[in-house]
């Protein structure tokens, strides 16, 4: 026995010494960094009523002394749909949390879904973050869930990826009730998508990365060349096609995604009673793809609503405003037809509608390397209006010699121009003469819109639009569906 106590004594105090050597040997090195068994955990989950769903991931140390996580906490707190559990310890925020060498936790995240709940309380897209602090480093976990009900496309796990729709110069129509939440890049190539009346579209974006793109804002909707896109809403059923988030405070965000792009060559599209908003670039035409847009909005751009390049556009009863850049631009020439539109830009250092007949491949100071093409417009009864002294701005390579390189015409249009008239080499100083015949030429104090500042673009009851435009036989009806009469009212609204 009393051999047995020293060596019991002895035991203690070396499991004392070990306890306080292992507590000491934490590494406060501020270069340690965790790894993860992912970076993204996803909740593949599509619920149709309330329920939860579970997913782990693994968090290693790979270093050769143990760490010690000062905390690890859900993004959102205790508002978060989310709750986690680290390595048996759960709730929103853990503190001093110890992974020894060589070794690894588990981080189980439950989430629960009520798809019946609003998109402002259960959005298409639930993303939030686990972020763990180690010696100073800050570094995270995406968590993703799905919070309605939805067609997701063209898939749920195609944020940042190119993914091609075909179907052999058929047809695929997308006509389900449910909403359509694009999430990636969709490439529309030999085939005709076809969107029904009443189809609501909601696109993901935010920021992504792959080897084609290099880093870009998602949100993609691409026709190639065989490709074609027919969005077919109705007067009765409009298509609505914008960002995914709805919560207060995002809903006249801009940028939210990338937008809709007509590819070269991309033939028979059309787009008619459709909204489309909170994207970057609302519809971009690239070179000799066409268009036909008709009874459609577009809003809440970050920058042009609608883009043309060296392409061919035909545009009816359409309201486009509040664009980061110029609201309608057209570049390297092309064909534009546009009757009883309202292109505005309010409150931005932008102009509401921009055209050249060519385009610089490298700084535009120099415009080395440039490319030229005839441009032919023609404006009936359009009001192209804002807040700067010019609403319009022209460009034209050859500085007015070659009259059919640059043949623009307006007519019976409501315009604001003013420095358009005296620079340039005084090149535009007839265009109210020339150009745009019979035109009204408004400024700051013209009556035209209710109420601008609230993008009320309806006309005051004491508009100078009012009766100034001529008809045009098959455009009986405003873009609410109100009838002209004999004498039409200019832009998208008949008062």
């Amino acid at each position: 026995m009393k051999t047995i106590a020293p060596i019991l004594l002895f035991l203690a105090m070396a499991a004392s010494w070990f306890a306080c050597d292992r507590n000491d040997d934490f590494t406060t090195d501020g270069n340690v960094k965790l790894e993860f068994s992912l970076d993204t955990l996803h909740f593949d989950t599509v619920f149709t009523e309330l329920g939860s769903a579970t997913r782990l991931f693994k968090v290693y140390n790979r270093n050769n002394r143990p760490v010690r996580i000062s905390h690890v906490e859900l993004e959102g707190g205790p508002n978060s749909p989310f709750r986690m559990n680290v390595d048996g310890r759960p709730g929103e925020h853990i503190e001093e949390v110890e992974v020894w060498a060589n070794d690894s936790i588990y981080v189980f995240v439950e989430v629960t879904i009520d798809p019946n709940q609003p998109l402002s309380v259960s959005p298409f897209v639930i993303e939030e973050k686990i972020v763990f602090e180690t010696n100073g480093n800050i570094q995270e976990v995406r968590l993703e869930a799905w919070g309605q009900n939805a067609n997701y496309f063209p898939n749920r796990y195609s944020k940042g990826v190119p993914v091609q729709l075909t179907c052999n110069n058929g047809t695929i129509k997308w006509d389900d009730p449910k909403p359509y939440v694009i999430y990636g890049e969709v490439f529309i190539d030999e085939c005709t998508l076809e969107i029904a009346a009443g189809t609501r579209i909601y696109v993901h974006g935010g920021i992504a990365r792959n080897d084609s793109f290099g880093i870009f804002n998602d949100g993609i909707l691409y026709t190639l060349e065989n490709g074609a896109l027919k969005i077919l809403g109705t007067q009765e059923a409009p298509v609505v096609i914008q960002g995914d988030r709805l919560e207060e405070g995002f809903q006249d965000e801009s940028g939210q995604w990338n937008g809709i792009f007509l590819g070269k060559g991309s033939k028979g599209n059309v787009i008619q009673y459709t909204t489309i908003k909170n994207s970057i670039i609302g519809v971009y035409v690239d070179s000799t793809a066409e268009l036909t847009i008709s009874n459609a909005q577009i809003y809440n751009t970050a920058s042009s609503g609608l883009l043309g390049f060296h392409s061919s556009i035909s545009a009816q009863n359409c309201l486009i405003y509040n664009c980061g850049a110029n609201s309608v631009q057209f570049i390297q020439g092309g064909d534009y037809r546009l009757d009883y539109c309202t292109i505005v830009n309010y409150g931005v250092n932008a102009s509401s509608l921009g055209m050249s007949n060519y385009y610089c491949y490298d700084d535009p100071f120099f415009c080395n390397v440039r490319v030229d093409y005839p441009l032919n417009a023609y404006f009936r009864n359009c009001i192209i209006f804002g807040s700067r002294r010019d609403a319009i701005e022209l460009a034209d390579v050859s500085g007015g010699q070659v009259p059919d390189f640059f043949k623009i015409k307006f007519e019976n249009c409501v315009v604001r121009v003013d420095q358009l008239l005296t620079t340039q080499g005084g090149i535009y100083a007839g265009f109210l003469d020339n150009q745009c015949l019979p035109c009204i030429n408004g400024n700051r104090d013209t009556k035209l819109f209710i109420d601008p500042n609230e993008y009320d673009y309806h006309l005051d009851s004491l508009s100078v639009a009012i009766d100034q435009a001529i008809p045009i036989p098959g455009i009986d009806i405003d873009l609410v569906g109100i009838a002209r009469g004999v004498m039409p009212d200019v832009g998208c609204y008949e008062k």
